[in-house]
C-alpha cells in the first residue's frame, strides 16, 4: 500500500483524518501538505463519505457566480419566473469540495469556504436575488506550496487536520474503512475536563486559535464513535491532540525539573521501584494534561521540534510560577537513603539495606543463604518533588473603579489558568469589599469553573483593605501547610477607610492594614502590589515596603499587561 520511502504513519494518520471527517463534518476537512498522493487521497475520501455523496474540485480560477450561484438566465426566461443556478459550495452539500493548489486560493475564495463552513449554508445577492442555500461538506486542501507558502490562515483555522505527506508517492489504493455503520450514531459524550485539558495543551504550545481545542475535542468525539465507545477516553483525547494541535504547535512548553530523570544507578544495581505505583498496588497515573501534551509532541518531526525549541529558547517561556521543592515520603525523584522504619507511606530500599547488613553476617554468625537483619539496618528511600504553586489574586472591589479592576483581575486569572498546567499551579481570587473580604475563586486548576465563579463578581462600598490583606494571608498559609508554594497579587490603590473590626476610622483603617502587610512580610511569602490608582500615591508605594512586596504601578493595566508584569515579576 505504501511505496517505499513513504511515512507511513502520515499516511496512516490521513486516512485516519478522513474517516472521522466523514463522521463529522464539522471537523471541516483535511490540509494534505506535499507528496504525490492527491488522487489517493480523494478517493479515499469518497470511500469514507459514500457513494453518491458529490464531490467538486475547486477550479483555480473561480468567479463568484461559479462558487456562490446565480441567475439562471434562459431558465428563467423560459419559465417566467426567477430560476436560479446553484454554485460549487451548494452542489457540494452533503458531500466534499477538493481544493488543488491550496496554497494559491485567493483570500476572497479562502473566505467564502470559511464562511459556508461556519455556517453550513451559502448566501448571495445575484441582480437583486437573494440566493441562500444549504452548503455542508468536508474540504480536502492539497497544498503544493513550498517554504513559506501556505493555505490561507482563515480557511486552514477551520480545517482540523494539517497532515504533512512529504515524501510520500503514489502506491496501490488507500481506501479506509466506510464509516456509514457509525455515521448516524450519536457523538459520544465528553466530560469539561477534557476541554480544560485541550484549552491548556493548545495554550502549551503556542495555538492562539480557540478553534483548535474546539476541533480537537469533537475530533476526540468522532474517534470514540469510530471505535465504538460510548464516552471519550484517554486515548480518543491523545489521538486529537497529536493530529489536531499537535501540528498547529508553534513553540514547546519547558519540562518540569521534577520530571527530570532519576541519577543512575551504580553498577550491579537493579533498578529503583516505580516511583508511581502506590503500596496496594494501584498505578497513580501522571495528569490527563501531560498524556496529552505528550502525544501532540509526539507527533511533531524531529526537525520541527528543533525549530520550535530553538524558537522557545529565543522567547522566554510562559510560566505561572516556580514551586519550591519539597520532600515527599514516596513520589518525586530519588534523591538518596536514610536509616529509619518504613511505615507512614515511607518506602524500604532494599539493595541499601542489604547493603547495611551485609558486614556485620559473619558478626551475626548467619547461617549459609540466609541474612540476618536487624532495625538498625532498614533504609529508607528519599524523594524530591516540586510543590504545587498557588497564585492568590486579592482584589480591591470597592469605588467607582471597582468593576474596571474585577474585569483585569478575572482576565489575568484566566490567562493564568490557561498556562497552568506547565507548574501544576492553581489560581485563586479574594475580593474585598464593604467591611470584608469573600472567597470568590478557591484554589482551583479548572479554566471552566473559574469562568463559572467570575461571571458575576460583586463591586463598590468601602475598602476594608486590612481584611483582605488578612484573607490573602490567611489562604496563603493554608496552602503552604498543604505542601503549595503561595504567591500573593495584591491590586488596590492602597487607601483603605474600613479598619479590621468594621469601622470608618481612616487612621485605625491604615494602622489594621499596615499590620496585615508586616504579617505578610513576616511570613516570608512572595508578594506583589499592583497599584491601580490613576495617578500612584505614596500610601500605595509605602503598603508595599511594609509588605517586603515587588511595586507595580499600573493605572491603566488591561489583564494581559498584568498577566505579563505578575508573571515578569514572580521570575525577576
Amino acid at each position: 500500500m505504501i511505496a517505499s520511502g513513504a511515512p507511513a504513519d502520515s499516511l496512516a494518520d490521513a486516512l485516519l483524518a478522513l474517516q472521522l471527517c466523514a463522521i463529522d463534518p464539522g471537523l471541516g476537512g483535511v490540509v494534505a501538505r506535499g507528496g504525490m498522493v492527491g488522487d489517493e487521497l480523494v478517493i479515499a475520501l469518497g470511500a469514507a463519505i459514500g457513494t453518491g455523496a458529490p464531490i467538486r474540485r475547486l477550479p483555480a480560477h473561480i468567479d463568484d457566480e461559479r462558487l456562490f450561484g446565480g441567475l439562471d438566465l434562459g431558465a428563467t426566461l423560459g419559465a417566467g419566473r426567477v430560476v436560479a443556478r446553484e454554485g460549487l459550495l451548494a452542489q457540494a452539500d452533503g458531500g466534499a469540495i477538493i481544493v488543488p493548489m491550496a496554497e494559491r486560493l485567493s483570500d476572497g475564495v479562502a473566505a467564502a469556504i470559511a464562511a459556508a463552513l461556519d455556517t453550513g449554508a451559502v448566501v448571495a445577492e445575484r441582480e437583486g436575488t437573494r440566493l441562500e442555500a444549504a452548503a455542508r461538506f468536508v474540504v480536502l486542501a492539497l497544498d503544493e506550496g513550498v517554504e513559506d507558502e501556505r493555505t490561507p490562515a482563515a480557511l486552514a483555522d477551520r480545517l482540523a487536520f494539517w497532515i504533512d505527506l512529504s515524501g510520500a508517492r503514489p502506491s496501490a489504493p488507500m481506501v479506509p474503512v466506510a464509516v456509514h455503520d457509525v455515521m448516524r450514531s450519536p457523538l459520544p459524550a465528553a466530560g469539561d475536563d477534557a476541554l480544560d485539558a485541550l484549552v491548556s495543551i493548545a495554550f502549551a504550545l503556542g495555538i492562539e486559535s480557540i478553534r483548535a481545542p474546539i476541533l480537537a475535542l469533537r475530533a476526540a468525539r468522532a474517534s470514540a464513535r469510530l471505535a465504538g465507545r460510548g464516552d471519550v477516553g484517554e486515548a480518543d483525547l491523545a489521538l486529537a491532540a497529536r493530529l489536531v494541535l499537535g501540528p498547529r504547535a508553534t513553540r514547546l512548553p519547558p519540562s518540569p525539573e521534577s520530571d527530570a530523570p532519576p541519577p543512575p544507578e551504580a553498577d550491579g544495581d537493579p533498578p529503583p521501584p516505580d516511583n508511581d505505583r502506590q503500596e496496594d498496588g494501584k498505578v497513580d497515573r501522571p495528569p490527563l494534561d501531560d498524556i496529552l501534551l505528550q502525544a501532540a509532541i509526539a507527533s511533531l518531526p524531529p526537525d520541527v521540534l528543533k525549530r520550535l525549541a530553538a524558537g522557545a529558547q529565543a522567547r522566554r517561556a510562559l510560566s505561572v510560577g516556580k514551586g519550591a521543592r519539597q520532600r515527599s515520603p514516596s513520589r518525586g525523584r530519588p534523591v538518596g537513603v536514610r536509616a529509619g522504619v518504613p511505615r507512614g507511606g515511607l518506602r524500604l530500599s532494599i539493595i541499601d539495606t542489604l547493603r547495611a547488613a551485609a558486614p556485620w553476617q559473619r558478626v551475626r554468625a548467619a547461617p549459609p543463604g540466609l541474612i540476618k537483619l536487624t532495625r538498625d539496618d532498614l533504609r529508607i528511600r528519599r524523594f524530591e518533588s516540586r510543590a504545587e504553586a498557588l497564585t492568590i489574586f486579592a482584589v480591591d472591589a470597592s469605588g467607582s473603579a471597582a468593576l474596571a479592576r474585577l474585569a483585569e483581575a478575572k482576565g489575568a486569572v484566566e490567562l493564568l489558568l490557561a498556562e497552568a498546567y506547565v507548574k501544576r499551579a492553581q489560581v485563586a481570587l479574594i475580593a474585598f469589599r464593604g467591611t470584608e473580604a469573600e472567597l470568590l475563586l478557591p484554589p482551583t486548576r479548572s479554566l471552566a469553573r473559574a469562568k463559572k465563579a467570575l461571571g458575576g463578581l460583586p463591586g463598590g462600598g468601602g475598602t476594608p483593605l486590612a481584611a483582605g490583606l488578612a484573607a490573602a494571608l490567611d489562604l496563603a498559609e493554608g496552602a503552604a501547610r498543604r505542601g503549595r508554594t503561595p504567591y500573593l497579587v495584591i491590586l488596590t490603590d492602597g487607601r483603605g477607610n474600613v479598619a479590621a473590626d468594621g469601622s470608618t476610622v481612616r487612621a485605625q483603617a491604615d494602622a489594621d492594614a499596615e499590620d496585615a502587610a508586616r504579617a505578610i512580610a513576616q511570613a516570608g511569602i512572595p508578594t506583589v502590589f499592583v497599584d491601580t490608582s490613576p495617578r500612584p500615591r505614596p500610601e500605595g508605594a509605602r503598603l508595599a515596603a511594609v509588605m517586603q512586596a515587588r511595586y507595580l504601578p499600573l493605572p491603566k493595566a488591561d489583564a494581559r499587561t498584568m498577566h505579563a508584569a505578575v508573571r515578569d515579576a514572580h521570575h525577576a
